[in-house]
């Protein structure tokens, strides 16, 4: 090691025969820094650091430029010679071998975050020294060396080591030179690219600072590199630019690159187009982006159609709206609901619902499995009024009192506008009351003939919630819904609209009848003409569609009562004559949408027809459970769509899961076995979006399903089982007790994991369920998982019967703990294998440490058992029992009380295990129990 320093001396022509990777093998283990020690030269260590750095010997430059971070930890004691090494650093930096300068720049990030823990004893020294570096050599001769800086600065970035400052007056300016169009063709593609790579970890501020040149670069014309480098890197832009300057001055740029004449620029666009459509606003993205991705959807190339079809569930994705959802997706693929508003827990747009509070708009109540529906009240009302449908129900009456001077008073004693309906039924869709105008209906009636006033010509008009335009209008909505009758959601709604047109129905028979009494003569003979309106006026009556009627069960009495309700008790509101009722969920409410009216009536026969994505993004979406697609696409096109899928469910609802259903189906028996099993990992969450009606009606079928398939699949089941089991009834969920011993049989018993994650969910399912049913379906499984052969299953299981044996005496079942105590000490106290005798004292630890049953239980039927333990032959025994003992029982409180049973017994014991021969047992039967200890579960 003495003699290391000979290796530097000029004079040793020998040195020209090795190479740097020679020397770099060999000195891995070699103090690099060796050079600095006293040697016959009489220089100090900086005069030897100066003679080593410059010397003529190429390798003696490399090794001082790989040694420099321990050159710098040698000299930081000292401020002048700290300053010293850096300003050798800032020399070295010119050296004209570029394997020097680039294992140099290798280097700087290590220096760097050694100066920023150092930072109180030298504040500004990277950013004077080691940034003008870095920046230098982006524009350095060397490839190797422009490559390695690149890497340095983004290794600096994402590590925070650089500060804005340097950032826009060092680092940014370099990148407009070199972007410049007389600039370097490699250079220009190069910091194009390092620019794009800066633009996530900048300012909002510093970006746009460069998006000129950006947006400069995605129009250069000779260099398709350039061009591809920024389609690949737009949604970044896009993200952090805001939504204003990519719609003013992005947009355009996207557009072009999406038409680009070379298939990699087209791709790149497709593979970021998600991002792109998060920075835009919802009409951009349906008008613009919609027929813009579609393009790339039948694009002449395979690989940009590949691409397309893989972004596609992403893109749709988009269309989401939380605020009617209720559901979000985080960046990890979580499920979750929507915050709501804590500070005012009455207001309309907080809803409790199963799995807690979910914003929603206050005219879409939940039905009893979820789903939001729109009001008869908001079906009558048309676009006009739909900007207030987030005003609460007090203020939405006295904005419509202001703006309708002439209804009829009501009645204020009338407290049904302000309770709840009493007629739910949960398989009608929930509405709000009505307002009850039987009285003023009465009093119009009773008035006999006599000419009326124009006022009073309103009020009449007021009267009539559904004029005979909007009547036929609701049947041509029942005559398209009649094919689709078999889906449950059709049926609420077809019963939503037929109670609505019968009270139109009911409403203009009154009026009828009114009016032929006003208009009969004095001789009780109608006239001619009040006659022939009646006849044609019954002739025009719209029946009730004979596909319901046949359909339909029986009505309850409930449903009697609200039918009766319904006709008795007109719309209040006025609707205009021109505003079809059908009901779609958009992003801020649920109106009438004459559009979908009119795709209602060119496409009757289409099941798909919705209004939350363009229509022909849907029909894409669901072309590619085609075969032909998978042969003219992409092969694992299906399992793309597989994995969208739930996204896509989330951004049309529930309302139209009817739209997906026959492709969940078709992918839920796909042959390729990853395409169930994409589906398996995110059946929970589909569960989630759908509800529990729709769950148990279309979700349950494919679960079973996939509880038979290949471990791969059942795998993807047995993950999330407690997340789907929860979203079930009662009664459906205790369905799956029997099936649970079936986990325990895989395709391949090596495969560990799959019972290791049973013994997981097991741990969490148990409260779904009753104490009798996990004692008499449970506990079989879990003593069963006790014996497996690997022991991270095992002591996972230990873990599940300790939850079972909190379960019973928790639900005070303590005759059927006792049972399970009594089972625990035969089964592993009194097993033959250590492992087992182990094990006991584990759970015994276990369930006094969780305080699983009372102590003096405890004492009486666990207690003796351990203790016996004490003498057993295996020494890894006695290591379990020692710490259970002096770690857990004797701190608690129970034991610690004079004359409580088996203390003494407890007390002799430990003082005999202080005193084992095995060195292991001692340690834990003497250590302070506030100790931090290390972990025996390898032990077991």
């Amino acid at each position: 090691m003495a003699g290391l320093s000979l290796y530097f001396e000029d004079g040793h022509d020998d040195l020209d025969d090795f190479g740097f990777d020679d020397y770099g093998s060999e000195c891995d283990g070699i103090r690099i820094t060796a050079f600095l020690d006293a040697g016959q030269d009489n220089l100090t260590p900086l005069g030897r650091l100066e003679k080593y750095a410059f010397s003529e010997n190429v390798f003696n430059r490399q090794i001082v430029a790989r040694g420099l971070l321990d050159v710098l930890r040698e000299f930081s004691d000292n401020e002048n010679d700290f300053i010293s090494v850096m300003e050798t650093v800032a020399r070295m930096s010119e050296d004209g071998e570029p394997t020097v300068r680039a294992e140099l720049m290798e280097q700087v990030p290590n220096i760097a975050m050694f100066l920023h823990e150092s930072q109180p004893n030298f504040p500004a020294a990277f950013s004077r020294y080691l940034v003008p570096i870095v920046v230098h050599y982006l524009t350095d001769p060397n490839n190797q060396v422009r490559k390695t800086s690149q890497a340095a600065l983004l290794v600096l970035l994402e590590q925070g080591l650089i500060c804005k400052g340097d950032m826009e007056t060092k680092v940014c300016p370099v990148l407009l030179d070199l972007t410049e169009p007389s600039s370097d063709d490699d250079y220009k593609i190069e910091a194009v690219a390092i620019m794009c790579k800066l633009v996530t970890m900048l300012s909002k501020e510093t970006v746009e600072q460069l998006l000129q040149r950006f947006c400069e670069l995605c129009s250069d014309a000779r260099l398709f590199q350039v061009r591809k480098v920024c389609a690949a890197n737009f949604g970044e832009f896009c993200s952090i630019v805001g939504r204003d300057a990519t719609e003013k001055l992005l947009m355009s740029k996207f557009f072009d690159l999406c038409s680009d004449s070379l298939w990699g620029i087209r791709k790149a666009c497709a593979d970021c187009f998600m991002i792109v459509s998060n920075s835009t606003s919802p009409e951009v993205r349906r008008t613009k982006l919609s027929p813009l991705f579609s393009s790339l959807i039948s694009d002449q190339s395979r690989w940009v159609r590949q691409a397309a079809f893989q972004s596609l569930g992403r893109f749709i994705s988009t269309f989401a709206n939380p605020s009617s959802t209720g559901l979000y997706f985080k960046e990890d693929g979580t499920l979750l609901e929507v915050p709501t508003c804590p500070s005012d827990s009455n207001s309309p747009l907080c809803i409790e619902s199963s799995n807690g509070p979910t914003a929603r708009p206050s005219h879409t109540p939940i039905n009893q499995d979820g789903r939001s529906t729109p009001s008869l009240e908001s079906m009558s009302r048309g676009n006009s009024d739909s900007d207030s449908t987030h005003t609460p129900p007090q203020n939405q009456h006295e904005g419509q009192a202001c703006n309708n001077n002439n209804l009829p008073p009501t009645n204020n004693k009338n407290k049904e506008t302000e309770q709840t309906d009493q007629n739910f039924n949960s398989f009608l869709y929930w509405r709000p009351p009505l307002v009850d105008i039987s009285q003023e209906l009465e009093m119009l009636k009773g008035q006999g003939p006599r000419t009326r006033t124009e006022g009073e010509k309103e009020e009449e008009v007021v009267v009539s919630s559904l004029d005979p335009a909007t009547c036929s209008q609701i049947q041509k909505v029942l005559d398209c819904l009649q094919p689709h009758m078999d889906d449950p959601d059709v049926q609420a709604q077809v019963q939503v609209l037929s109670a609505a047109l019968k009270a139109a129905q009911l409403e203009s028979q009154s009026e009828e009848e009114g009016e032929s009494e006003s208009q009969t003569p004095e001789g009780g003979e109608p006239d001619e003409e009040s006659s022939q309106n009646r006849v044609t006026t019954e002739e025009t009556q719209t029946p009730e569609p004979p596909t319901q009627q046949a359909k339909d069960p029986a009505p309850t009495e409930e449903q009697k009562e609200a039918e009766a309700e319904t006709e008795k008790e007109p719309e209040p509101f006025e609707s205009p004559s021109n505003s079809p009722v059908l009901v779609r969920e958009d992003s801020d409410h649920s109106s009438v949408d004459p559009e979908l009216m009119e795709s209602l009536e060119g496409k009757e026969d289409s099941a798909f027809n919705q209004n939350v994505i363009p229509q022909q993004l849907l029909d894409q979406y669901l072309s590619m459970t085609d075969p032909a697609q998978a042969q003219t696409v992409d092969t694992e096109i299906a399992k793309h769509c597989a994995f969208s899928l739930p996204g896509v469910a989330l951004t049309l609802g529930r309302q139209n899961w009817h739209c997906l259903k026959d492709t969940y189906e078709t992918l839920a028996t796909d042959v390729q076995w990853k395409v169930r099993r994409t589906l398996a990992f995110s059946i929970h969450d589909l569960a989630l979006i759908l509800g529990d009606q729709l769950t148990a009606a279309d979700l349950v079928p494919i679960f079973n399903g996939f509880l038979k398939d290949l471990d791969e699949v059942r795998i993807g089941v047995l993950k999330h089982l407690y997340d789907f089991l929860k979203l079930l009834h009662a009664e459906n969920r205790r369905e799956y007790l029997y099936q649970l011993q079936e986990f325990m049989v895989t395709d391949n018993s090596r495969n560990w994991r799959f019972r290791y994650q049973l013994a997981e969910q097991l741990i969490l399912i148990m409260e779904l369920y009753s104490h009798d049913d996990v004692y008499n379906y449970l506990r079989q499984i879990a003593l069963t998982l006790c014996s497996d052969k690997v022991s991270e299953v095992r002591w996972i299981s230990y873990q599940l019967v300790v939850e079972i044996l909190q379960k019973m005496y928790a639900c005070g079942a303590h005759e059927l703990g006792l049972n399970f105590s009594n089972e625990l000490i035969v089964r592993f106290c009194h097993c033959p294998k250590w492992v087992g005798r182990q094990a006991f004292a584990f759970i015994c630890q276990a369930i006094v440490e969780e305080d699983c049953m009372p102590m003096d239980q405890f004492a009486q039927h666990l207690l003796p058992s351990l203790l016996s333990l004490s003498l057993d032959p295996v020494a890894n025994v006695r290591v379990l029992v020692a710490k259970a003992l002096r770690q857990s029982v004797m701190e608690k409180a129970y034991f610690k009380e004079p004359g409580r049973a088996y203390l003494e017994e407890l007390e002799e014991t430990v003082m005999t295990l202080q005193a084992d021969k095995d060195r292991d047992v001692r340690f834990f039967a003497s250590l302070d129990p506030d100790m931090v200890l290390m972990d025996t579960s390898a032990l077991i």
